[in-house]
């Protein structure tokens, strides 16, 4: 059973109920500028931005991404990998040898992947909200081509089934990975974290940066800035031992990755926040994207989702809810659970070597009219 666990929230676990006081006080905006200068701190620390593990080129150059281009061949069906556009780059995808998404799928036979690569806001860029973001994956999907197949990880899965339901016809299949679909089917430590905060601390975080949500300064208010050797071990799932030579650097990667943040533009992450985490809209049908009300049900291309068991961000239900409210035919519809965190779906190495490979052989299928059960299975012992 998933249980949604404060750890990695140290900061706000004690201020919820000052946040709770606040939603209901007339003094709700002093003490939300009160509160959120508390949570976020200092600066977080310094990094240079992750290098991405595998060669490839910059195809597209937009103001919001990047469309990095890491095809073995010049033709056959496009993927687009929809990588996070929240706290952390999207090298997500693209971590290490061993632990990089990117080269699993291309050593399964993915051979025309492309990965978004959202940009760091600047302050010309904080009035722009969702649309925008949205407008522009449709530019990339032209691109490169449609329809394509549609990998979306964690806060780029909620965007690309977004995209899927606007423009169904130019997404051939959809996978969604640890993304948040209905945020009321069960709790998570970063969905309580939204829901109980008053809107006034967010807008709050966005006002201290000038219109920008600035990501070092609220590394301490998404999370703790600090990782423990531990917790970097289970994630990366790495069989090499705490203490080794070779997993001690591996550790160091992973610390320079997780310190070095984006900004996000204040308009699209007070979106984000409002019609995602506080309304839900997405899982009750009343959210709006470029200009038309987005109907989960228009989305009938075959799906797949994973979920890990101990995800901390999102509870697997939230994404499993996915399910009902889409129109995909049952027989067309993948779901998978494997033990783990939720960036062990992205990096973990036996997830990267067991699982994905298998969603890739899900993709190639060339007709998806009867059932063909793909069965995933990830070793208990490995979290």
């Amino acid at each position: 059973m998933y249980e949604p666990s404060g750890r990695n929230f140290p900061n706000l676990v004690f201020l919820w109920p000052a946040f709770v006081a606040a939603a209901v006080s007339e003094f709700a905006g002093l003490a939300a500028k009160q509160f959120a200068s508390f949570a976020i701190g200092r600066e977080g620390p310094t990094s240079r931005e992750q290098k991405w593990a595998t060669p490839h080129t910059i195809a597209l150059e937009l103001k919001t991404v990047r469309l990095r281009d890491f095809s073995t061949e010049v033709s056959g069906p496009p993927t687009l990998l929809c990588a996070p556009f929240a706290l952390h780059g999207a090298a997500v995808a693209d971590f290490a040898p061993g632990h990089s998404l990117v080269a699993a799928l291309r050593r399964a036979g993915m051979h025309r992947l492309f990965v978004t690569d959202w940009r760091s806001a600047t302050a010309d860029m904080r009035l722009l909200g969702i649309d925008q973001y949205l407008a522009d994956v449709n530019v990339l999907v032209d691109e490169i081509d449609s329809p394509v197949d549609l990998i979306g990880l964690c806060q780029g899965g909620w965007m690309a089934l977004v995209y899927a339901a606007r423009f169904p016809a130019k997404v051939r299949t959809l996978v969604l990975a640890g993304a948040p679909v209905d945020l009321r089917a069960a709790p998570s430590a970063l969905s309580e974290l939204a829901d109980v905060s008053p809107l006034a601390v967010f807008q709050e975080l966005v006002r201290i940066g000038d219109g920008v949500v600035p990501g070092r300064k609220v590394m301490k208010f998404w999370g703790t800035e600090l990782v423990e050797t531990e917790d970097a071990w289970r994630v990366l799932q790495t069989g090499e031992t705490i203490g080794s030579a070779g997993f001690s650097r591996l550790e160091a990667q992973f610390r320079d990755w997780y310190a070095w943040t984006i900004d996000l533009p204040g308009t699209f992450f007070l979106e984000v926040v409002e019609k995602l985490y506080k309304r839900n809209e997405l899982a009750t049908g009343s959210f709006v994207a470029l200009g038309k009300q987005i109907e989960l049900a228009k989305v009938q291309a075959p799906i797949f989702l994973l979920a890990a068991r101990d995800d901390e961000l999102v509870a697997p239900p939230q994404l499993f809810a996915a399910e009902r409210l889409v129109g995909t035919q049952p027989r067309n519809l993948r779901t998978a659970i494997v033990p783990g965190r939720h960036l062990g779906l992205f990096m973990g190495k036996t997830v990267l070597e067991e699982v994905w490979p298998k969603i890739v052989r899900w993709i190639g299928e060339s007709e998806f009219t009867s059932p063909r059960d793909v069965e995933v299975h990830v070793k208990e012992g490995v979290h």
